[in-house]
């Protein structure tokens, strides 16, 4: 059988960690004068934390001082942690498990292409650091989606080529990333949002084995 890489994003595809950025985004957003709704979190998904806090500081038409932009960027992150800390097994969104395990049965490589800087911690509290082959984080890239380079970077680590990989993503800007490194873009959520992918699921639930076995043999 062929050996493909799979890639999966973390917030929103394997974990829904976007209640506790929304919350965190919403305290320091609010604790500044400014409002913050779900729908302005929706546009951070996807988006690293110093570009979503310069939409935020948009949004609300303020500037800051760039030692006081880094204060805020650390202190949403210490929040985030707060509540991240508190995650175990039963965070798992439906059926990645399932999905996962199913890939390492078949001996693809199983990697994770995410611009959390907290990947490596969270995959730790889910119990599922082990069943990755490799991991390209918030840390280890310079560009952030739309950009490929986190999901060229995951194809490098295990000598995949890009039309040999497979990207889960929820995010419009990581469809976008995937399909820009010429790989094959799966949307996991609202197809009318994430329309640009190659193929669109709402969750994990839909995606049979034997879809998956159709994906690893062309």
């Amino acid at each position: 059988m062929n050996k493909k890489c799979f890639i999966f994003d973390l917030d929103g595809v394997i974990v829904d960690t976007a209640k506790y950025h929304f919350l965190a985004w919403k305290n320091l957003a609010n604790n500044i004068g400014i409002d913050f709704s779900q729908a302005q979190n929706e546009q951070l998904k996807g988006v690293s934390r110093e570009q979503s806090l310069t939409k935020i500081l948009a949004w609300g038409g303020k500037t800051l001082s760039a030692t006081n932009f880094q204060d805020l960027m650390r202190k949403k992150n210490e929040a985030y942690l707060n509540y991240i800390a508190t995650m175990g097994r039963s965070e798992l969104l439906p059926d990645v498990e399932r999905t996962i395990d199913f890939l390492i049965e078949t001996n693809q490589y199983v990697t994770l292409g995410s611009a959390s800087k907290n990947a490596r911690p969270i995959l730790e509290k889910t119990n599922l650091l082990e069943a990755f082959d490799a991991i390209v984080d918030g840390n280890d890239i310079t560009e952030a989606k739309p950009n490929p380079e986190v999901f060229l970077k995951a194809a490098k680590l295990t000598n995949t080529q890009p039309n040999h990989c497979i990207v889960f993503e929820d995010s419009v800007a990581g469809i976008q990333a995937a399909n820009a490194a010429g790989m094959i873009s799966i949307g996991i959520g609202n197809e009318s949002v994430l329309n640009e992918a190659v193929h669109n699921f709402t969750s994990f639930t839909e995606i049979s084995n034997s879809f998956l076995e159709e994906l690893i043999k062309n």
